[in-house]
């Protein structure tokens, strides 16, 4: 397995779920947001995905027969103000690698894709079917590679599925691996930092047309992730048509909800500042995970929103600086 992105949050707790359902594993990644510590001592090969010939090679030289793909920028408030650098990595980058699939003969992509391609939703919980409509240049160049996806297939044979998952959150339940982003852009991981000393919470919006006036949004443990991703590889492994799927607990949880978990978890308060809304942030963001629990079998294993927040909140506290406390 070639994983693009395996040094970053989500891409490293799913090589570590690779390498415990037996797969041999090659991390590539530029380091721009990932660590090397986060390989946990698998190959990694320092590289752009830009680059065909780099990707080609790392192909070549691990013998790799699938790709599983997370390296892209993320930030969605970011993405409004700087498409250009989105559009650059997460499609440019993206068609590069599968040329170079394409070029190499290598034929299953699992693609982490994500719940902002579908923009202001207008109903929920979201099924796949849901009209497409991002607000962020973040889910149009998701999208964009959705797109392009289907056309790989016909030319070149390239089955795909597509995760679409929703926030990411929690932290390896070992203890090995957890969240370590600079700055920091996730919610529970800045409202633990809060808790910790540090900066006050930012909440993004207290007047949306929600029960509390804050965002709501379905968070699934990164370790539920990972195990979405093995299992949508072990389908295209045994000859499965491309699919799409949502990842999601189905069990949604507001931002003030989520404050709350951390002070109860911490025991600790979270002090917080009011902030205007954030561009491209829709008020409501839930999945029904129907589809991927009917065909992969994928259930969240950990999808207590306490469960997420002790799990987060532990590696925190043993990593208070990061992966910059881990000795190679």
């Amino acid at each position: 397995m070639l994983v693009t992105g395996g040094a970053g949050y989500i891409g490293s707790h799913s090589v570590k779920a690779l390498r415990a359902a037996g797969y041999d594993v090659v991390v590539f990644d530029n380091l721009s947001a990932g660590h090397a510590e986060a390989t946990l001592g698998v190959p990694l090969v320092q590289g752009d995905i830009r680059d065909v010939d780099a990707v080609r090679r790392a192909l070549r030289d691990s013998g790799a027969f699938a790709v599983m793909h997370f390296a892209a920028r993320l930030v969605v408030s970011e993405s409004v103000h700087d498409p250009a650098g989105y559009y650059h990595n997460n499609v440019t980058g993206t068609l590069a690698t599968l040329e170079a699939m394409a070029l190499e003969g290598c034929r299953c992509f699992v693609f982490s894709s994500t719940c902002a391609v579908y923009g202001e939703p207008t109903s929920v919980p979201l099924v796949e079917t849901h009209p497409t409509l991002p607000v962020s240049a973040y889910g149009q160049t998701k999208l964009a590679v959705e797109h392009a996806l289907p056309h790989f297939e016909r030319a070149y044979g390239i089955r795909s599925i597509r995760l679409r998952y929703f926030n990411a959150a929690g932290a390896d339940p070992d203890g090995e691996l957890g969240e370590d982003h600079d700055p920091e852009i996730h919610l529970i991981p800045r409202a633990i930092d809060a808790a910790r000393g540090g900066p006050p919470f930012e909440l993004f919006g207290e007047d949306y047309p929600t029960p509390d006036g804050t965002c709501i949004r379905d968070y699934v443990h990164v370790a539920d992730l990972a195990d979405a991703h093995v299992r949508a590889l072990k389908r295209l492994r045994e000859g499965g048509a491309s699919a799409t799927y949502n990842v999601g607990t189905e069990q949604p949880s507001s931002v003030r909800e989520v404050l709350a978990a951390v002070e109860r978890v911490t025991g600790r308060a979270v002090p917080y500042r009011s902030a205007p809304r954030r561009a491209g942030d829709p008020a409501a963001l839930y999945a029904s995970a129907a589809r991927i629990r009917d065909e992969l079998g994928w259930v969240p294993r950990r999808a207590r929103l306490d469960t997420i927040v002790e799990d987060a909140w532990r590696w925190h506290e043993s990593h208070p600086h990061g992966y910059r406390m881990v000795t190679r």
